[in-house]
């Protein structure tokens, strides 16, 4: 058995205030926070042997849209709110959507709405999203077994996952559903910040969503190979990925499972299009 570190692989940030029971605000906050988790989290790019982890970057501070950048409705969006006031609308009473005490954790980082936008954006992209994600990556380090000339990830490394998974898996879609109208144009206001022109956060979302549910699941014994520095998938289809979906594979079959179906549940609640257009 061997054992490497992420490149860049991001540590787990501790803490977080203790949810209260809440508002439907909160609660759709809440779930796609979760579904930031959903659509970024697996670990970060694959990793290089023997680095240091980066320390998690810095959230900028919003600022006004590049001319050209914002759609034609852009005008009419109020300025999108701080930091703070984001914030505080995400942690006001969420026990109602997950009782999970990683969840409580999440709530504890700063500059969540804008982590959120921003990582939706980056996903439907096919780009990482791990540096807003960062607080969510695992804390140990990524494993192989080599058995017979063969190696593969170990089933420890998709365990590093579970408590990622568990959250998805804790939260009801249903209940959100009918909070996604309240929160839309806050969400709204935050994504017009690095929207590309003619694009709404929803179009993005979709596309997002629908970028995740085109992974393949792999068999439990994915075969990886060494290139340099770093692990390579072995199959060229999985290798074939983009960034964003290689971060839900390395979840691992039995996880990457139970997000694709919290996804599915996600984009027929919200009646988004199954295309992603």
């Amino acid at each position: 058995m061997s054992e490497q570190s992420f490149s860049g692989g991001p540590p787990e940030t501790s803490g977080g205030e203790s949810p209260r029971p809440g508002s439907a605000r909160a609660r759709i906050v809440g779930a796609l926070l979760a579904f930031g988790a959903l659509v970024g989290i697996g670990a970060g790019a694959w990793h290089v042997l023997r680095q240091s982890p980066a320390a998690p970057p810095e959230v900028p501070a919003a600022s006004g849209p590049a001319s050209g950048q914002a759609d034609a409705g852009a005008a009419s969006l109020a300025p999108p709110p701080s930091v703070q006031e984001g914030d505080s609308r995400v942690r006001q009473n969420m026990t109602a959507l997950s009782s999970d005490p990683e969840f409580a954790k999440w709530l504890g980082v700063e500059g969540l709405l804008q982590r959120f936008t921003t990582a939706v954006s980056n996903i439907s992209d096919g780009e990482s999203p791990r540096m807003v994600l960062s607080f969510m990556g695992p804390t140990e380090g990524f494993q192989v077994v080599e058995d017979e000339g063969k190696t593969t990830i170990n089933p420890s490394s998709y365990e590093r996952y579970d408590p990622v998974a568990r959250v998805i898996g804790s939260l009801d879609v249903q209940n959100s559903v009918a909070a996604w109208k309240e929160l839309k144009p806050l969400a709204d206001r935050v994504y017009v910040e690095i929207a590309p022109p003619g694009r709404s956060f929803e179009q993005t979302l979709a596309q997002a969503i629908q970028h995740l549910l085109d992974v393949p699941v792999p068999p439990d014994d994915v075969e990886v190979t060494e290139r340099g520095a770093i692990y390579v998938y072995a199959d060229p289809q999985l290798e074939g990925l983009s960034r964003a979906q290689k971060h839900l594979l390395r979840m691992g079959p039995r996880n990457m499972q139970l997000v694709q179906n919290r996804l599915r549940e996600l984009q027929g609640a919200l009646e988004l299009p199954m295309g992603g257009n």
